[in-house]
């Protein structure tokens, strides 16, 4: 039997996001959209169980002989290749470091042999997911970000993250990039933005939604925001002129606040000579689920093959 469908699976910080995804149209079975809350701070049995749990909904709604694998955007550190978690020295995730994932999920699922579990960093599955079905899909040479929790991102060039050469930088993302003081996932961040309001106001709020509330009648918060968009402009305008860059797909939650800055944003990158189409993600936390099941298009993962170590 022609086998189809793949379950992509996006691992949140604190959820897990699972549907079917069917591999030749590039869309997702909506009746098996599957959420799930996790506590990042359990047991490694006990998360692991959560997300079999979730993964067997999604299983128990298609046909098993139809499914090729399932395929995970992940947090790292990871070792993408083998599927063995090594994330430490966050809040959360901690108790499943030195995890084979792989074999943790194949057992708690009880699947075949030939049952594929694949994974990918989560920041290049959103970008492979809006290259492949979403903003990005009719460009050659894409840059996604998420702007959120952290400062995700992905050069992408026929689908393919690019991670090493000299368009990129290391690794391919630019979290780790030196900026003022830190670097810039210290600054284009949830945590960065409401860090800079309550340096400035002593008071400490719960995210950017309830910042952004406060936009209308706080001119501090239209000046942060202000200052947010032609930072990230001015950051962003080298790299994406160096890889040649068609496109630059934002998602995240800060992007829901694109009304506060994207004017700004826009202007500076233009005042740069950066001509880039500029689109904020519709697919969402979509985009992850649907990258990380292409993992499970053969031609996507020969040609993805080289750049999972680097991620």
């Amino acid at each position: 039997m022609n086998k189809s469908i793949a379950i992509g699976t996006d691992i949140g910080g604190s959820h897990i996001s699972c549907a079917a995804v069917d591999l030749v149209s590039g869309k997702i079975l909506k009746d098996t959209l599957t959420e799930r809350v996790v506590d990042n701070q359990a047991q490694a049995t006990k998360i692991i169980s959560v997300w079999a749990d979730a993964l067997s909904t999604v299983l128990e709604n298609v046909s098993l002989e139809k499914v090729k694998g399932i395929g995970f955007a992940m947090p790292g550190p990871f070792d993408y290749v083998k599927g063995i978690c090594y994330i430490r020295g966050v809040a959360k995730y901690e108790n499943l470091y030195g995890f084979n994932i792989t074999d943790a999920i194949a057992s708690s699922l009880d699947v075949p042999e030939d049952f594929l579990i694949r994974f990918m960093n989560d920041a290049s599955a959103f970008a492979v997911g809006e290259a492949w079905a979403g903003s990005a899909s009719k460009a050659n040479r894409s840059l996604s970000i998420t702007l959120g929790t952290g400062f995700g991102s992905a050069f992408i060039s026929n689908r393919i993250p690019i991670v090493d050469g000299d368009e990129v930088p290391k690794m391919g993302c630019i979290y780790h990039l030196p900026y003022r003081d830190g670097i810039a996932d210290d600054y284009f961040t949830t945590r960065g933005l409401l860090g800079r309001y309550k340096l400035a106001t002593g008071i400490e709020l719960k995210g950017v939604k309830e910042l952004a509330e406060l936009a209308p009648n706080e001119k501090i918060v239209q000046d942060l925001f202000t200052d947010f968009g032609q930072s990230a402009a001015l950051f962003l305008t080298p790299w994406l002129k160096r890889f040649q860059a068609e496109i630059l797909v934002i998602g995240g939650n800060i992007s829901h606040a694109y009304n506060l800055f994207g004017d700004v944003f826009e202007r500076t990158l233009k005042d740069g000579n950066c001509n880039c189409e500029i689109a904020i993600s519709e697919l969402k936390e979509d985009a992850a689920i649907l990258g990380s099941a292409y993992l499970l298009n053969d031609d996507f993962w020969k040609s993805v093959q080289h750049a999972l170590p680097l991620m």
